[in-house]
């Protein structure tokens, strides 16, 4: 990568500290090391058809709207069923998420249904007068950035995996090492107001080229750092020549850990033709090595894209239910043989939901909607439904119109303060994290454990 490249991977608010802060502590106290891993999918997965009621009445509703006709019925008999913690009916997996599967019946993957942006809790008969309404409702950018920043009614510069950032910093006694790290790229979810994201690639190496060891490499690193000296004098020149002798510093202690090819961690998934996987194993990578960087808490970001299945729903969706399945137990099996299972949560976010009924015309899709169904996955997750599941009946009390949109029952603030509570959060500064939790009553939706 050339310079602007390399120091857009960087910001003051992560790298102010001085160079020798790269010296990572050795003997970090990992009892009381947490991780969460943020996964987005983008273009709107199809939460109605990743999970679906599975016994008979709950599978009949199902199939009286999207039957065998419409192009998008799931047969019963291909669901992949569970029932455990607090869940009175079996739900049905998509059949294709067969690794999940089993962490389902574990007891150790929960289902957040129908959740969504929310400015405050809104029956159908005020949306329907236009209030409470989130801005801009069923726009892939507008929604994206309102899961992302949990703000719902204007827009936010920062996310709220940033947000969360800015908070559990202390917990990391002054570390200069990011908080938060992203491998899917620049993102909102992980911007905070002090604390910046470390971005990485999710294979090769990273760091400026043309630095190795050869005797010329390193009379031009030389050189650099020469440069990178002049000018100091100058405000706006010593920031840029601190960030970037900054941002070498860090990638020189990155690279060696996510190029590791000798870590156990890389025999555990399939990234051959698994995007999601590459991603989630730069992410075991570094949790396996959090001894050196020394965090005791660190905020992950991971994304596929894909999921705007206006038509083709059942292949495209398929195949990549298919890959996030795969990497996500892949990456739970990578906690467990580190030991840290129950210290590492995984959740997924979405643009928004698709609409029950069909795409008009034989296309075989869904369209745009609202509430959605989403994962969370950890050895503290406590397996179960939480939320509620809509009724599935076209303009029914759940449908905002007469095609399928749900009103969330629960909103992604609420979300956001479970994980953050678990995190390590105080109930005091939840707020600082989503700044909008004190319109609901339910803070914390109950589905991690200490």
């Amino acid at each position: 990568m050339d310079r602007r490249q390399f120091l857009s991977a960087f910001s003051a608010g992560a790298l102010a500290a001085s160079l020798d802060r790269y010296a990572f502590a050795q003997t970090a106290p990992q009892s009381d090391y947490k991780a969460l891993v943020c996964l987005f999918l983008y273009g709107g997965n199809d939460g109605n058809n990743m999970i679906i009621p599975a016994e008979n009445a709950g599978y009949n509703a199902y199939a009286s709207v999207r039957g065998a006709a419409t192009g998008i019925n799931l047969a019963q008999n291909t669901l992949l069923p569970f029932k455990v913690g607090n869940m009175r009916e079996s739900l049905g997996l998509h059949p294709n998420m067969t690794g999940l599967h089993s962490i389902a019946q574990a007891g150790k993957l929960a289902v957040l249904a129908n959740v969504g942006p929310l400015i405050a809790p809104t029956t159908k008969a005020e949306y329907l007068a236009y209030q409470k309404r989130p801005d801009n409702l069923f726009s892939h950018s507008d929604q994206q950035a309102q899961w992302q920043s949990g703000i719902s009614n204007e827009a936010s510069r920062l996310g709220w995996g940033g947000r969360l950032a800015d908070v559990i910093a202390p917990m990391n006694g002054g570390s200069a090492f990011p908080v938060t790290t992203s491998v899917a790229g620049s993102t909102l979810y992980v911007t905070g107001n002090q604390q910046s994201p470390l971005t990485i690639p999710s294979s090769g190496t990273f760091g400026l080229n043309g630095f190795g060891t050869s005797a010329s490499q390193q009379a031009r690193l030389t050189a650099l750092n020469q440069l990178l000296a002049l000018d100091k004098q100058h405000a706006l020149s010593k920031v840029a020549s601190d960030q970037t002798q900054q941002a070498i510093a860090l990638a020189n202690s990155v690279n060696p850990i996510i190029t590791n090819a000798s870590s156990p961690m890389t025999t555990l998934f399939t990234t051959q033709g698994n995007g999601l996987a590459a991603q989630l194993l730069q992410v075991a990578k570094l949790i396996e090595a959090r001894a050196t960087i020394g965090l005791k808490r660190q905020i992950f970001f991971v994304s596929i894209g894909g999921f705007d299945t206006h038509t083709t729903q059942l292949q495209v969706q398929g195949d990549l239910l298919t890959l996030v399945s795969s990497a996500m137990k892949s990456f739970y099996d990578a906690t467990v043989q580190l030991g840290v299972a129950n210290n590492v949560t995984t959740f997924t976010l979405s643009d928004f939901g698709r609409t029950f009924k069909a795409a008009a015309g034989s296309v075989a899709g869904s369209d745009h909607a609202w509430g959605n169904h989403h994962l969370i996955m950890g050895g503290a997750v406590d397996g179960g439904l939480y939320g509620k599941m809509p009724v599935h009946q076209l303009g029914g009390p759940d449908d905002v119109s007469n095609e399928g949109r749900w009103l969330p029952a629960a909103s992604v603030d609420q979300y956001a303060a479970t994980l953050a509570s678990w995190f390590g959060v105080e109930d005091a500064k939840l707020a600082q994290v989503a700044p909008n939790l004190g319109a609901f009553a339910t803070k914390n939706l109950g589905f991690l454990n200490a």
